[in-house]
C-alpha cells in the first residue's frame, strides 16, 4: 500500500500521511498553496468525517465566514478545510455548490462509507478500481493503482460523485438546454469580463506564481491580464527547439508588450528522445497528440522547477475545445460545431487537461486554467453557435474580437492558430517520427496486434508511445477513450495524423 502510494510524491512533497480508518485508508502528499503552515494538512478531521482533497475552491472566504457564523471553527488557511462543514450541512449536494476545480475522497464515519467526487470538466485527475476483494480504490493517478487493481483502471467520470457502490452525475458542464440570445457585443463583452474573472480567481495563492508563455492566443491573453490584474511584472516562461522555434519569437513579443519577466528555455532531439519515456511514463496515456504536446511541456516545466520557486502555473489550456481548433473550420452546420464543442468537453480530462495537469504536478507544481472557470465555460458552451463557427474568416473570433483593444498587439490577437506540439518547432515531431521509424522496420503491424485490445496503433510512432504506455501500465489502455483525431466524419478532416499541419486550411500556422 505505500509502495503505491508514494509513487506521487511528487504532485505533493511538502508532507505525506497514509492513515487508517475502520475500513480503509486515506492518503495524502501536501503541495502547500493556501495555507502553508502544518494547521493545512489533511487529511481534515470534523466529528467522525474526514477529507482529502486535491483541489482550489474560489471564493472559499464567504464560505467560509458563513459557517463561522454557524458555529463551525477552522484551525487554518486552506480553503479546502470548509468541505467537510459543507458536506455536514448539504451532503453531496455540496458538489453543486462549489465553484472549484477538485478531487476529493470523504469518510463518513457515520455510515462508515467513502463519498468520491470529481470537478465538472476534470481538471483535478481522479482514477479508480476494484480491488481482489471487491473493495473500490480512488487515487489521483492510474500509477498508484498499478499493482492493486483487479481489473480495469478508470478515470473517475467528472461532475460526478461515487457514493454507496454507485455514480452519480451532478453536473454536465457541456450540457446546454437553451442558447441565449446575447448579441455579439453583448457576447464579447461577457467572453471578456468572465475572463477576467476566471484568471483574476486563479491569481490567489500563497505560493509564488508563474505563467506558461507559448505566444499564441490563449495563453498569451492569460497573461496579459493576469499582469493586468496583479499591476507587476509577472514571471512568464516559453520554450521551443533550437532550431526552428516558431513561437518563441512570439512569445518574446508578448512578454515585451505586458513588461514581463521573461524566461527562454531552448530544447534539443536529443532532449525530446531521451525524455520520451518518462514522459509517458508520467503521463499515463498513449495518445500521440497528447504525448507530442507533452514533450515541450514536460521539459519547460522541469527547467522552472529546477531553476526558480515557482509553484503555481497558469495556462492557456481548454480554449480550442470552447471556440473552436483549426479542424471544426470544416464543420458542416453550427449543429454540429457544437456537439463537436460538446465531445471535446467531456473529453478533456484524456487529453489536454491531462497533459497539463501531468507534465506540471509530476515537478511538484500546481496547474491553473482560467479558460476551465465554469461560469466561464457554462457561458461559451450557451452561446448560438451559429455565432461561434467560422463564418469570419478567423477562427476563434469571438475570443479576439473580446479583447480588441491595448490587451494585446493586434499581430498577435489575431495571430494563426498553431498547435503546441508544433510550435515548438516542427522539427520535434519529425524528431520522433524518425526515431520511430529506426526502430521499427517491416514487422511493426505484427506488433501492433499484440494491442489491439483497445485502439490499437496504426503507425511506427504510436506503436512507440503504446509499447512505452504498456511497460508501465499493462493492459490498461482502456483508461484513454482512443487517438485524439479531428473529426473524420467530415468532409477535409479523414486524416491520418492528429497534427493540424495535415489539414489544408493550415496556411500561415506554422510561420
Amino acid at each position: 500500500m505505500r509502495l503505491c502510494f508514494d509513487r506521487t510524491l511528487s504532485r505533493g512533497p511538502d508532507m505525506s500521511v497514509l492513515e487508517e480508518t475502520p475500513s480503509g485508508y486515506l492518503g495524502f502528499h501536501r503541495l502547500a498553496i493556501m495555507g502553508l503552515s502544518v494547521e493545512g494538512m489533511q487529511p481534515f478531521h470534523m466529528g467522525n468525517l474526514r477529507v482529502v482533497c486535491n483541489g482550489e475552491i474560489y471564493g472559499f472566504r464567504p464560505i467560509k465566514r458563513a459557517l463561522e457564523d454557524k458555529g463551525y471553527l477552522f484551525r487554518s488557511d486552506s480553503d479546502c478545510e470548509i468541505l467537510l462543514p459543507l458536506y455536514a450541512e448539504y451532503g453531496t449536494e455540496m458538489f453543486r455548490m462549489l465553484d472549484a476545480e477538485f478531487a476529493l475522497v470523504i469518510y463518513d464515519g457515520d455510515r462508515d462509507e467513502y463519498v468520491a467526487a470529481r470537478d465538472p470538466i476534470g481538471i483535478r485527475p481522479l482514477y479508480y478500481c476494484y480491488l481482489a476483494d471487491g473493495a473500490i480504490a480512488f487515487a489521483s493517478e492510474p500509477k498508484n493503482l498499478v499493482g492493486l487493481a483487479a481489473g480495469k483502471i478508470m478515470p473517475f467520470p467528472p461532475g460526478c460523485y461515487y457514493r454507496a457502490g454507485e455514480f452519480h452525475r451532478y453536473c454536465d458542464i457541456a450540457a446546454t438546454e437553451e442558447f441565449c440570445e446575447d448579441g455579439l457585443d453583448a457576447v464579447c463583452a461577457n467572453i471578456r469580463e468572465k475572463l477576467i474573472e476566471g484568471v483574476r480567481k486563479r491569481l490567489d495563492s500563497d505560493a509564488p506564481l508563474g505563467f506558461l508563455l507559448s505566444g499564441g492566443l490563449d495563453s498569451s491573453l492569460v497573461c496579459s491580464i493576469g499582469a493586468r490584474i496583479l499591476g507587476k511584472p509577472i514571471r512568464t516562461f516559453a520554450i521551443g527547439m533550437d532550431k526552428d522555434a516558431i513561437d518563441l519569437k512570439y512569445a518574446r513579443e508578448v512578454a515585451d508588450y505586458i513588461g514581463s519577466d521573461h524566461s527562454e528555455i531552448y530544447m534539443t532531439r536529443e532532449d525530446v528522445i531521451g525524455a520520451l519515456e518518462e514522459v509517458i511514463a508520467a503521463l499515463g496515456t498513449f495518445d500521440i497528440t497528447t504525448v507530442r504536446a507533452s514533450m515541450g511541456m514536460y521539459l519547460l516545466c522541469r527547467a522552472i522547477r529546477r531553476t526558480t520557486d515557482v509553484r503555481v502555473l497558469l495556462t492557456g489550456e481548454i480554449s480550442d475545445e470552447l471556440f473552436g481548433y483549426k479542424y471544426t473550420d470544416f464543420a458542416p452546420s453550427a449543429a454540429a460545431f457544437q456537439k463537436e464543442s460538446q465531445k471535446r468537453v467531456r473529453e478533456l480530462h484524456m487529453y489536454d487537461v491531462l497533459r497539463a495537469d501531468r507534465c506540471i504536478s509530476v515537478h511538484s507544481m500546481e496547474a491553473r486554467v482560467p479558460f476551465g472557470d465554469l461560469d466561464f465555460v457554462s457561458y461559451v458552451m450557451s452561446v448560438d453557435p451559429e455565432r461561434k463557427v467560422n463564418r469570419y474568416g478567423k477562427g476563434k473570433y469571438l475570443l479576439r474580437r473580446a479583447f480588441e483593444g491595448d490587451w494585446l498587439p493586434h499581430s498577435i490577437l489575431y495571430r494563426e492558430k498553431a498547435a503546441f506540439s508544433d510550435a515548438v518547432g516542427h522539427s520535434m515531431v519529425d524528431d520522433l517520427k524518425e526515431y520511430a521509424e529506426r526502430k521499427y522496420g517491416y514487422g511493426w503491424q505484427e506488433i501492433a496486434e499484440k494491442y489491439a485490445y483497445h485502439a490499437k496503433p496504426f503507425t511506427k510512432e504510436s506503436l512507440l508511445y503504446r509499447e512505452i504506455f504498456e511497460k508501465y501500465y499493462p493492459g490498461q489502455a482502456d483508461m484513454i477513450g482512443g487517438f485524439w483525431m479531428p473529426n473524420k466524419a467530415w468532409k477535409g478532416c479523414d486524416v491520418s495524423d492528429p497534427s493540424a499541419r495535415v489539414l489544408s486550411n493550415y496556411g500561415d500556422s506554422g510561420k
